[in-house]
This record gives structure tokens, C-alpha cells and sequence, in this order.
């Protein structure tokens, strides 16, 4: 099982120490969270907590995604990056392919795009981008982003970005994989026809569900090549438990080590020694 480190509502500041620290403790990946805005007043509910409540306060701070990912992958070797969760639907499908496609070549083929439709209307507004049609625009912009990232020269008569010929470069060697993120039904359809879906905190016989349900609808569509499935496991803390929730198909952990050692509160030098702990106590033991 690969691990990832979330790297969602930590100081800015934090970051590079502990991207490089993951690179070097042998941490596959690097989680990355997006919202351009944190505006102070919503009327719609945080759709991943039972009272609507967002799980961060005013202080949080959200750097820009790919630009993270250029700082952060300059000092590292082996680490990968992937978003969790990138609302592509609130930009132009040409600024997501740029942007990702860029990142891309810089880090040398270390990114993931993890995407989801989206759950705040007021941010949507705010950038001036219809909510209501957010997931229309995002299979029909994915589809287009693929196509200027391969393809030399791409024009689309696609009913919502209708393109004239056009080239866009620099364009990334490999595909980059496209993951989605969403506990719903439609959300596992739409990584059905990608490369794989990012989940939420759940339970291990919860994502172990969605797993499992990912494989019937890519049976469904005759797609057979495995697919990624990256979850927060909320009870798993041993090797044996996280062995089990890889047997039930989950390739990826979200984890931020540092809680099981110290919590919440940890300062920096307590987080770097939690993942250290978590390396030699879980990572090794479980894959060798």
C-alpha cells in the first residue's frame, strides 16, 4: 500500500519541510487541498460533516495548488503529488490543462489530478462560474484537457467549450491520471471512467464498499485495467489493518501520521518525528 501525507490545513511554512521529509521516510505521495477563497458567510452546508460545518476555521490558509506543486517538487526526488480536491469546474479547462500540464513537465511526471465537482456555490459565484452546470462542464473539460495535453494541434465543437484550432505546449510526456474525488454514486461513475477516485475519511469496510463498487461500474463501461483508490481511513492504525484494507482494494492512505503520536496541536519538529514513527512502525513493516 502506498501512503500519502495530507497536506490540506497546515501552515504554508510547513510544507517543504514535510514534503522532503516524506520524500526521504519513503512516503509515496503528497495530498494538495484547493479553494481559491474562504469566504467568511455560506448558506450551503459542508456537505462531509453531519452539521454542515466546514472542519477548518478562518486561519487556514490554501496556496494555490500548482504552484505548490512546482515548490515542493523541486526539492524532492521521488515523491508525487495529487489534488484533493481540485474544483476544475471553477476554472477554464485551458488554465487546467496549462497549469497541470506545467507542473507536469516541471516535476518530471510526478502529478495527479484529483477532481471533484464541488460543493460551495458561493465560491462558484464569486469566480463567476455556473454551479448548477458544474458537472456537465467537468466530464465535457476533462475530456478537453486530455486532448491538449496528447494531442499537437485540438479544436472541439463541444456544446460548453466549443474550441477552435489551437495547440498548447509545453505538453506532459505521459498521461497524467485523472482521479475523482465524491461519495456519491455519480462521483464513482465518473472515476469509473477514469483513472481511479479519491474518497473522503470513511471507515475501512466503508472504502473497501466503494472500491468494490468502482470495479462493478468499470466492468459495467469494459474497462479492466485496475484502477487507484485512495481513501482516509479513520480505524485503521496497525500494518494488519491497513493489509486488510488493501486486500479489499484500497491502493492508496491518506494519513496524517503525526495525530496517532502527538494530535492535533503537534508542532513541526513533533510532526516530522511522527512520520518518522509511522514509517518504521507501519510503512516498513507492511511493504518490506
Amino acid at each position: 500500500m502506498d501512503f500519502a501525507i495530507v497536506g490540506a490545513m497546515l501552515p504554508t511554512d510547513q510544507l517543504q519541510p514535510i514534503a522532503v521529509a516524506a520524500d526521504e521516510l519513503g512516503y509515496a505521495s503528497f495530498a494538495i487541498a484547493d479553494h481559491v477563497v474562504d469566504l467568511e458567510a455560506l448558506a450551503t452546508p459542508y456537505p462531509y460533516e453531519a452539521d454542515g460545518s466546514r472542519r477548518w476555521d478562518s486561519t487556514c490558509e490554501w496556496p494555490d495548488p500548482w504552484v505548490l506543486v512546482g515548490a515542493l517538487s523541486a526539492v524532492t526526488t521521488n515523491l508525487t503529488f495529487f489534488t484533493s480536491i481540485y474544483v476544475a469546474a471553477m476554472r477554464s479547462p485551458y488554465q487546467v490543462a496549462k497549469s497541470v500540464g506545467t507542473a507536469a513537465v516541471m516535476s518530471g511526471g510526478r502529478v495527479r489530478l484529483g477532481v471533484g465537482v464541488g460543493w460551495c456555490r458561493e465560491e462558484f459565484d464569486l469566480l463567476e462560474e455556473d454551479f448548477t452546470t458544474r458537472g456537465k462542464r467537468t466530464d465535457e473539460g476533462l475530456a478537453l484537457v486530455r486532448r491538449l495535453w496528447s494531442e499537437e494541434w485540438v479544436q472541439s465543437d463541444g456544446p460548453l467549450y466549443p474550441t477552435p484550432r489551437l495547440t498548447m505546449a509545453p505538453r506532459p510526456q505521459d498521461p497524467v491520471p485523472i482521479l475523482i474525488g465524491g461519495m456519491s454514486e455519480v462521483a464513482l461513475r465518473r472515476a469509473a471512467r477514469h483513472d481511479g477516485w479519491i474518497g473522503d475519511i470513511s471507515s475501512t469496510q466503508d472504502a473497501i464498499g466503494y472500491a468494490t463498487r468502482l470495479r462493478e461500474l468499470r466492468a459495467e463501461i469494459g474497462v479492466t485495467e485496475p484502477a487507484t483508490v485512495i481513501a482516509a481511513l479513520n480505524d485503521a492504525i496497525t500494518p494488519e489493518q491497513f493489509a486488510a484494507a488493501q486486500a479489499g482494494g484500497v491502493t492508496d492512505a491518506m494519513t496524517m501520521p503525526w495525530l496517532f503520536y502527538y494530535g492535533y496541536k503537534a508542532t513541526l519538529d513533533q510532526k516530522l518525528d511522527g512520520m518518522e514513527r509511522f514509517a518504521r512502525d507501519v510503512i516498513r513493516p507492511l511493504n518490506g
